[in-house]
């Protein structure tokens, strides 16, 4: 499996994330919105986005493993976060910082997607994550 990624010239650089990624396999992955629960569907970091945003990746992390992938593999995140508002950045790339290196998380990220929505399924998960990659 062989994931490019990177940002054109003339694309908005210095983001934290790259822009395009080029996956050549044949096997497709797809991690199912993770939040930040235990197995035992404890709440993990109740009230906290940069906790809640590291548990959220650590999941996606344990479900690419399962497939046999990993970071390295990874074309695209999908983040949604409640009632998402600029200055909750901070506290995001906080969780995803605090992470990255633990789950071999490469930043800048992959091509990525923040959407903000109401609430998600409970309402004190405040962060879900979803993984898409590719592999041989």
């Amino acid at each position: 499996m062989t994931v490019r990624r990177f940002t054109p010239e003339g694309m908005l650089q210095h983001a934290p994330y790259e822009h395009v990624a080029v996956g050549t396999g044949t096997r497709h992955v797809h991690v199912s919105g993770q939040v930040a629960r235990a197995a035992d569907g404890t709440p993990l970091a109740p009230g906290d986005l940069a906790g809640q945003v590291a548990h959220a990746l650590r999941g996606a992390a344990r479900g690419l493993r399962g497939a046999g992938a990993s970071f390295d593999d990874v074309l695209r995140l999908t983040f949604y976060v409640t009632d998402w508002a600029p200055e909750k950045i901070g506290p995001f790339m906080a969780g995803v910082e605090e992470v990255a290196e633990e789950i071999g998380l490469p930043l800048p990220l992959p091509p990525s997607s923040l959407i903000g929505v109401g609430h998600l399924f409970e309402p004190d998960v405040l962060v879900e994550v979803e993984a898409t990659a590719i592999l041989d």
